[in-house]
């Protein structure tokens, strides 16, 4: 009787143990920011800012106090009314943007082609404003530079999964995730695949969300048209697959139970005869 006794409590301290060991496997696969120093100062990488790809749409929009004067370098303005496109003077509703070609160039009012690939939104506006003074067209022009088609695609283990439109040019791989409602519990924290087409190559970068080390990554500032990718976890994965092998087996058992059906059928009505 004791030595019973005495195994049932080595059974259930061995369960405890493996219990606690699962849950500490599970903080530790969740939590973020894990080798984080507290009250430790890091310095932040400056970000520069986003650069004008081809492809890319912006708004530029001149601005002086001669308005009739800076009206010859803005495109109109669309106003969509029932499904129709209207173009006013004012500026109601929509801005029309300029597309970078494969070169990129856009053809600015007046001025022509202008090549802007490469450059950050205040440096186009810069070269802008000087160009219209160097010209002697506005000495008092103010340009502002904005994209209108900065998106980002957050896919995988998280929450609400989709494309999402970003306001400014600077979005992180937080702040993607956060928009898609964050990871799932199911979520691989430590393998984050951040997937970017620049200069005509696709490159994979790698990111850690559970090491701070996440934040000297190149592609933790995400660039337009980046796409976030979350891995699922084994357990995902093997639930996926059983839950797959399952939906066959029930269909394979639903076949072969009405084959059986039609088999007694015909055989019942063969004997009856």
């Amino acid at each position: 009787m004791g030595n019973k006794r005495e195994i049932l409590h080595k059974a259930a301290a061995a369960l405890l143990t493996m219990t606690m060991l699962a849950s500490c496997a599970q903080v530790k696969n969740i939590a973020y920011f894990q080798d984080k120093a507290i009250d430790h100062p890091e310095e932040i990488d400056k970000h520069g800012g986003i650069v004008i790809q081809p492809k890319d749409m912006i708004s530029i929009v001149v601005s002086s106090r001669n308005p009739e004067l800076a009206t010859m370098f803005n495109l109109p303005v669309v106003s969509y009314q029932a499904g129709s496109e209207i173009v006013t003077s004012a500026a109601q509703q929509k801005l029309m943007g300029y597309v970078v070609d494969n070169d990129g160039y856009i053809d600015f009012p007046v001025l022509g082609p202008i090549q802007v690939a490469g450059m950050t939104r205040w440096e186009l506006s810069e070269k802008i404003k000087d160009t219209l003074l160097k010209e002697g067209y506005l000495n008092d022009a103010v340009v502002t530079v904005e994209f209108m088609n900065f998106k980002v695609s957050v896919l995988g283990e998280v929450n609400n999964p989709g494309t999402y439109t970003i306001e400014g040019d600077k979005v992180t791989v937080l702040q993607a995730l956060s928009l898609a409602g964050d990871l799932t519990i199911f979520g691989k924290r430590e393998n984050v695949t951040v997937i970017r087409e620049l200069d005509g190559e696709r490159v994979f970068y790698n990111i850690d969300l559970c090491s701070v080390d996440m934040f000297k990554s190149p592609a933790y500032n995400l660039l337009q048209n980046d796409i976030v990718y979350v891995e699922p976890s084994e357990i995902k994965a093997r639930q996926s697959t059983l839950d797959d092998k399952g939906l066959r087996m029930t269909s394979i058992m639903i076949s072969s139970g009405s084959l059986l059906v039609s088999v007694a059928t015909l055989l019942a009505t063969l004997l009856s005869r």
